[in-house]
């Protein structure tokens, strides 16, 4: 037998034991390439510390309340520059309207983002913040770390400041998105203008000790390594240690379509290598309780296989998504049909809001 074979399978043992996954360990059981091995392991792990007869889903609404952005990000189909006729900014109305359709649906959160904008300063996000509050009973879960460090340097105000701002007008949690890779010499290449990792993490690590919770995401396989996706989960997990405030994670690979700069230069990833990634995530992110399936960028099926990887959650329905369609890739299911997929799976649909409270058991 290979010392590889045994390295794996070794590890594997000692996480079953209860030792925690260290960086080397995560290193043999990607390239073990043992989809099944691997994915079983983390599988027994996610049972351990949630139900394994259970799988949740959110029903909430991504709304992109403006397309203009200055990062100039080269995987992004999705930004418009200033000046673009392309480019929108979502009128109060407009927004309104969605979050009214949400509700009616039997939504519980708004999921608001959108690019970096140099004329939207604090005072617009507090003023669309507290006229969302004052007319609707939805959780506000918005503005990823790279905008609310734009917001903070347009408005000329510390990242003290604009979260307590954004706290005040309304802001229940942040969303993971923007951190694409933590590791800067992949930042560098991919998204140079957007945050780096010590202020992305920033970010989250003063919301946590304000009492916000976030989610936390990984977007791979632009001209990352292996060694750059444990690298990431290492400070995730490092701040987890120190805050406790990510309630959730979720990775998919890059969606090379649409018209974003980087086209067909990145790497070229498998279904396997997401069931991997996510099994690996589940196995070192032990801290993190809740694996979201990013069956949106991956498919359904292979969504479903996430369940049998570590994933304990289906993320959302997705009632509205442009960032992901933009690059080309277009999948949506209304709650009926999230329901059916799940149980397909031989185990329980059960709808939850944003801080994982369930709303409705099927």
């Amino acid at each position: 037998m290979s010392t590889t074979v045994t390295r794996y399978r070794e590890v594997i043992e000692r996480l079953d034991a209860g030792e925690r996954l260290d960086e080397d360990g995560a290193r043999a059981l990607l390239g073990s390439r043992d989809v099944v091995a691997v994915c079983a392991a983390a599988r027994r792990a996610r049972d351990r510390v949630t139900n394994p007869d259970e799988v949740t889903f959110v029903i909430d609404r991504n709304v992109n309340y403006t397309n203009f952005c200055i990062t100039d990000c080269d995987f992004c189909a999705f930004y418009r520059h200033p000046r673009d006729p392309s480019g929108y900014i979502l009128s109060k109305p407009v927004i309104f309207r969605k979050i009214e359709e949400t509700l009616d649906l039997g939504g519980t959160a708004l999921l608001l983002q959108g690019g970096h904008h140099p004329n939207l300063h604090i005072e617009w996000y507090e003023d669309l913040f507290r006229d969302i509050k004052r007319r609707y009973p939805i959780h506000l879960h918005a503005l990823s770390p790279s905008e609310v460090l734009h917001i903070a340097h347009y408005s000329r105000l510390t990242l003290d400041e604009v979260l307590d701002r954004l706290i005040a007008a309304g802001l229940d949690s942040i969303p993971g998105g923007g951190a694409e890779i933590l590791v800067d010499a992949v930042r560098d290449i991919i998204a140079p203008r957007k945050t780096n990792t010590a202020e992305w993490l920033g970010v989250m690590r003063e919301a946590h000790l304000k009492g916000l919770k976030s989610s936390a995401t990984m977007m791979y396989g632009t001209v990352d390594t292996i060694d750059d996706r444990i690298e990431h989960l290492r400070v995730l997990r490092e701040l987890q240690d120190e805050t406790g405030g990510f309630v959730a994670f979720a990775c998919w690979s890059y969606q090379s379509g649409g018209c974003s700069a980087r086209g067909d230069d990145h790497l070229h990833t498998t279904a396997a290598d997401y069931l991997m990634m996510n099994a690996v995530a589940r196995l070192y992110l032990d801290n993190i309780t809740h694996m979201q399936s990013s069956w949106v960028t991956q498919g359904l099926r292979v969504g479903q296989l996430a369940l049998e990887a570590g994933c304990d959650d289906m993320g959302s329905i997705m009632i509205e998504e442009n960032v992901v369609r933009a690059a080309g890739t277009e999948f949506s299911l209304d709650t009926p049909r999230m329901v059916q997929v799940i149980e397909a799976t031989g185990r329980r649909a059960v709808q939850r809001d944003t801080a994982y409270r369930v709303v409705h058991r099927f």
